[in-house]
């Protein structure tokens, strides 16, 4: 009988505690239309896999890029670089800026970890993703860029940096390459702090 009176109270226990630690996670639903809806595995720069919900709760700053690029993605890599540099230090738990491949085939871990090394980008802070064709095409959707292969070496895209709140939602989207930074910079200072 004091064996099972003890087993009980164990369990009892077990249960409370187990109550206690689900209430106290948030169980929260996505706006509709947060980018974190979008439900594929990518591929990060040191082969680890990761779903675009894993940065809930940091502000993401994002650009669609390809490592064989020789015209816009270095511009466009250049600002993200000079944005960061504008935003200063930051916490990784707070912000990650993201390149994402739109050539998969040719941007392999090795490819995108040397491309981050070769552009002196904290791989704390900086993340470079890839997945395959079907997964690229729906997020580029989703965030409003067109981009299309016009040879094997060769792609024609939107020149876009978006800045998503820690939610998931657009807060901020600049087009085209120019080096007025200082908007995009302030909105993510602006999205850290709420």
């Amino acid at each position: 009988m004091n064996l099972k009176i003890k087993t009980m109270n164990k369990l009892f226990y077990f249960l409370i505690a187990l109550i206690l630690f689900s209430c106290s996670q948030k169980n929260e639903t996505l706006k509709p239309d947060s980018i974190y809806n979008v439900d594929s595995e990518w591929e990060k720069q040191d082969g680890s896999k990761i779903s675009l919900i894993d940065f809930k709760g940091k502000v993401i700053v994002t650009a669609m890029i390809f490592t064989s690029c020789k015209t816009a993605c270095p511009r466009l890599t250049a600002e993200m670089r000079n944005i960061s540099k504008k935003v200063g230090k930051v916490d990784p738990d707070d912000v990650q800026y993201v390149l994402i491949s739109i050539d998969p085939e040719t941007d392999t871990p090795e490819v995108m970890k040397a491309y981050l090394k070769t552009n002196n980008f904290d791989e704390k802070e900086w993340t470079f993703i890839r997945s395959n064709e079907e997964n690229t095409r729906e997020l580029a959707n989703v965030m409003a860029i067109k981009y299309k292969e016009i040879s094997p070496i060769e792609f024609s895209h939107s020149n876009i940096i978006s800045v998503y709140a820690k939610d998931g939602t657009l807060a901020f989207q600049k087009e085209g390459l120019d080096e007025n930074i200082e908007v995009t910079a302030n909105e993510i200072k602006k999205q850290i702090k709420l």
